[in-house]
């Protein structure tokens, strides 16, 4: 099945976070909650055949990483709020390299980029960037990992470890740029009629 993987640059990775306050107080985690609401909610049901990782690298206490895995996945609701709960009992558990469940469906570890793509070794990256082959050339698999940034663009050293991959594409959109979660929702639409 296809993943998603979201690298949130300075979204913070303390627990400690308001949920009053998603864009000052965290980096602009409301962008990667945005991100989950598209990888999963559909009218009335939810994505099951798809992970998602998200990558935080954010003060005070990189890297992070939460994973949710769609098959798994209990209490996903649509608004934000809620889901920022579920990422905050994600942050609370300790950080180890081993994937701790936090609730069901939804994982955390201390894993920065490199760490998550050794983990998903041997399937395909599709590098989602303005300047890369449009989409419409592209012939995309079943289970191809899609990376992206979230608020600001992948790093220079994160692009050299995306390139370091043996089968990595960089697929455009389109000629404009687009937010993170619109993103989504087009490579999965693009699937969907795939199948």
């Amino acid at each position: 099945m296809p993943a998603f993987l979201v690298v949130g640059q300075k979204v913070c990775t303390d627990h400690k976070f308001s949920l009053n306050d998603l864009t000052g107080s965290t980096g602009r985690l409301d962008v990667l909650l945005r991100c989950v609401n598209s990888v999963f909610m559909l009218s009335n049901d939810i994505r099951r055949d798809v992970d998602l990782y998200l990558v935080l690298l954010g003060e005070p206490d990189p890297p992070r990483a939460i994973l949710f895995r769609g098959r798994e996945l209990k209490y996903l609701n649509p608004d934000e709020r809620s889901t920022a709960a579920l990422v905050k009992n994600a942050l609370m558990k300790e950080a180890t390299g081993d994937w701790t469940q936090s609730t069901p469906g939804i994982y955390a570890a201390r894993r920065g980029l490199a760490e998550v793509l050794a983990e998903l070794e041997g399937r395909r990256l599709v590098y989602l960037k303005e300047d890369g082959s449009l989409l419409s050339g592209i012939t995309m698999r079943p289970d191809d990992i899609f990376v992206l940034g979230g608020k600001e663009d992948l790093s220079a050293e994160h692009e050299k470890t995306i390139a370091a991959r043996p089968e990595t594409l960089k697929v455009s959109l389109g000629p404009r740029s687009l937010h993170a979660d619109h993103c989504i929702t087009i490579a999965l639409n693009a699937l969907d009629n795939m199948r």
